[in-house]
């Protein structure tokens, strides 16, 4: 049984997000003074009383029709409509609402709109509850002067403060008697694949993400710096439960702006940290720059497995549309990615895009893969006798024998005389050697070398 949603909706900067971090219990949403920081839906897991619910935060909701300068978020002014869009698709979604309100500045016009499209969007829900928050309340006065939302006509508000954690408790206890009880979800019966995609601002991630989906679950716009937030999304596909993370565009350290998108960034790394298989993102009109190859550099120091996308493959003209020359390019400018497949796709039309998750399941499988002892010795055996091991002021390295002593990544162990004697290059004829027999395709593979006697 899948786990109760909760939904946190109001207008922009009344502290949905900071709410959202305090009932997730780490900072998962980007949280800043300015309106509108947060675009897309966020989901995370919570739990009170023994009841594990999830938690979705959103957008703030703009009065329909508001011209953009006067929109409150006006970093986000673009994104009005489509934040308004996945706000009213996470209520409709939703088991409970919490309808985020702000103490300081009380009931606005803005308030009395977002009730009535919970009234609207609650009865073609079947009446999913709707609790009052009144957030920012941090002492007695503001307490008591909660009661002013009454005028909403929506229930009893509940007094909080989500940045110092007053009255959190007391609200969790009406969100768990809101719910009900219920019984405890079905465990998975197999782990998510988590599948991070990642790239540079504006290569179109969250197309993909919504073309794999088939439904807008991610904003998507024209504009570079749409995703501020790692946004997780589940999905089945055939037996397979995967993750997918949508990620913010990774700019040049220099091009980094301070505050929000300096913590996006931040927040798209830790994404690769938690993922399985990053699918890295290049745009065909300007394939393998340099930031294409410092983010793979990133993913490849965190050892992820990868595939390549070229996207928006649908763009380049048909003289042009050579994937064997595109290919080459990208190997030459990616030369340590040299195991990585390479696929062209267009998140757009849909151009090679059902090719996408098959891979990325693929190149997991060889993540997982183990080679017996017996048949690792055999193939050092091989390379030993194909190129001898380098020595070094008259001493040579000796291999007495090696194992594999884990996957995810696949890490393989030789024991040696010295292990001061492994040259960069001997360590890459040996790692070729292995892929020859085993390949583990867009998987990077271990090598490490330790004293024997």
């Amino acid at each position: 049984m899948p786990k109760p949603m909760v939904a946190l909706v109001g207008r922009p900067n009344v502290g949905k997000s900071t709410l959202f971090n305090r009932l997730a219990g780490e900072r998962l949403a980007v949280v800043d003074e300015a309106p509108g920081t947060t675009r897309d839906r966020l989901v995370a897991d919570a739990e009170w009383s023994g009841l594990e619910f999830t938690v979705v935060d959103t957008g703030g909701i703009e009065a329909e029709g508001l011209p953009a300068e006067k929109a409150l978020a006006q970093g986000s002014a673009d994104y009005l409509p489509l934040m308004r869009a996945q706000a009213e698709q996470a209520v409709q979604e939703a088991d409970a609402v919490l309808f985020i309100l702000d103490s300081q500045s009380g009931p606005t016009p803005a308030d009395h709109e977002v009730a009535g499209i919970l009234r609207r969007l609650g009865a073609a829900r079947a009446g999913a509850p709707v609790l009052l928050v009144a957030n920012k309340a941090d002492n007695q006065r503001l307490r008591q002067e909660a009661v002013q939302f009454h005028e909403l006509g929506m229930g009893d508000p509940i007094p909080v403060s989500a940045l110092h954690g007053s009255g959190v408790g007391d609200l969790l206890d009406q969100v768990v008697q809101a719910l009900g009880s219920r019984p405890p979800p079905e465990p998975e019966d197999e782990q998510a694949v988590k599948i991070a995609i990642v790239g540079r601002p504006n290569v179109g991630k969250s197309t993909l993400v919504n073309r794999l989906l088939g439904e807008e679950r991610v904003i998507v716009s024209p504009l570079p710096g749409t995703t501020r937030d790692a946004v997780d999304t589940r999905l089945d596909y055939g037996n397979q439960s995967l993750t997918l993370i949508d990620t913010a565009g990774i700019r040049r350290r220099g091009r980094i702006l301070p505050g929000v998108e300096k913590y996006s960034v931040l927040r798209a790394l830790k994404a690769i940290d938690r993922a399985d298989v990053a699918l890295l993102l290049l745009e065909a009109a300007e394939v393998a720059t340099a930031q294409d190859a410092h983010i793979a550099g990133l993913i490849l120091e965190r050892l992820r497995s990868t595939v390549l996308l070229v996207n928006k493959w649908d763009a380049v003209p048909e003289p042009q549309r050579s994937q064997v020359e595109f290919a080459r390019t990208v190997r030459q400018s990616l030369k340590f990615l040299d195991y990585v497949p390479v696929l062209f796709i267009s998140a757009l039309t849909g151009e090679g895009v059902d090719q996408v998750l098959p891979m990325a399941l693929q190149v997991q499988e060889e993540r997982l893969r183990r080679i017996p002892t017996g048949e690792l010795n055999r193939i050092l055996a091989a390379a030993q006798e194909r190129h001898a091991p380098p020595s070094k002021a008259g001493k040579q390295l000796k291999i007495m024998y090696s194992s594999q002593v884990r996957t995810d990544p696949p890490t393989f162990l030789f024991h040696v005389n010295d292990p001061r004697l492994v040259h960069f290059s001997y360590y890459r004829f040996l790692e070729n050697r292995i892929r020859d027999e085993y390949g583990f395709l867009g998987t990077p593979i271990r090598l490490t070398f330790k004293r024997r006697r």
